[in-house]
């Protein structure tokens, strides 16, 4: 994923990535867009609850989120992408992606 959004790649938008905010370390940060990326795997399984939380606490600063099953970044990049896109176009709106529930 790193390598499909450094450098301004995606639509020439600059991401950080293990953005510090607050005491939160989101993979993903697109500052334009006030956009979080996150790329869940196995282990957010387990922390649903924490997750929850703490992306409630980050949107009542004014963040968005994209989160993405990382099954879905390993087997369709392009799809995962696609869903970023569409996250910054829409209002406070997460995609609808396979896989996630």
């Amino acid at each position: 994923m790193w390598k499909a959004l450094r450098d301004k790649k995606l639509d020439g938008v600059k991401f950080r990535r293990q953005q510090n905010i607050g005491p939160f370390v989101v993979d993903f940060y697109d500052s334009m867009h006030r956009l979080i990326v996150e790329i869940d795997g196995p282990i957010h399984e387990s922390q649903k609850e924490l997750d929850r939380q703490g992306q409630e606490l980050l949107e009542a600063l004014g963040l968005r989120f994209v989160r993405l099953p990382a099954k879905l970044v390993e087997n369709n990049l392009q799809a995962a992408l696609d869903a970023i896109q569409a996250s910054r176009r829409r209002d406070h709106r997460q995609p609808t992606l396979p896989g996630r529930e």
